[in-house]
């Protein structure tokens, strides 16, 4: 497993938030405008990133993991990351490549952990085995009313059905949502939060302004 000591050149940012927030919209636009600025960029997702991963994301999304409760899915989600820093993440980064990733642990923590109970001691120690010390360098806290974020998270989907996430009921996105603040404020110098309801171009100029202030692209 790759320590990030290790890394000299690349940079990791991630995004997290709740449904409908616009998160993988906005990873899109930061590694388009990182491409622009000549940095090479890797654009992954979790879960997923790799074959195996995608595999595993597939039962997740479908809810089939989670009739074996919160700590299998934790379990899981941990075993497509270890596979996705192994032979995705951690290659790019010691490349140079700059990597923009759709969630990466704080939605573990915060779904898994703070909203459906695993404790946060398991959650813990799945990190300290899949990570060896693999941290972002930002990630961006989208935040946004559940209630909006679902309307999003609707209107995108259409006629599909819901995913296990997305079919949550209302008091369970608000804990979410909560989490992730908590996240924010115990680790300010990682997570950046920004409004995620204000127009996407307006929440674009502030994710690239905390990326030049402090990565300097």
């Amino acid at each position: 497993m790759m320590q990030r000591a290790a890394v000299e050149t690349g940079r990791f940012i991630t995004f997290e938030g709740g449904e409908g927030s616009g998160k993988s919209t906005q990873a899109g636009i930061l590694a388009n405008r990182l491409t622009r600025a000549g940095r090479q960029v890797f654009s992954t997702r979790e879960p997923g990133g790799t074959p195996a991963a995608e595999e595993i994301r597939e039962a997740l999304l479908s809810g089939k993991v989670w009739q074996y409760g919160p700590f299998a899915e934790a379990l899981m989600f941990s075993v497509a990351r270890a596979d996705h820093v192994e032979n995705a993440i951690g290659q790019a980064l010691l490349s140079g490549k700059w990597v923009v990733c759709d969630r990466f642990l704080d939605s573990t923590r915060a779904y898994q952990g703070a909203t459906a109970g695993v404790p946060r001691a398991l959650i813990n120690a799945l990190e300290r085995i899949t990570l060896s010390g693999l941290l972002p360098d930002i990630t961006f806290i989208l935040d946004i009313p559940p209630e909006e974020g679902l309307a999003r998270a609707a209107e995108r989907r259409g006629v599909q059905v819901p995913d296990r996430f997305e079919s949550q009921e209302l008091m369970l996105h608000e804990r979410v949502r909560r989490a992730f603040l908590d996240i924010a404020e115990e680790e300010p110098d990682r997570c950046v939060v920004i409004d995620a309801s204000q127009p996407e171009a307006m929440v674009a100029e502030d994710v690239w302004e905390v990326v030049l202030n402090r990565l300097s692209p």
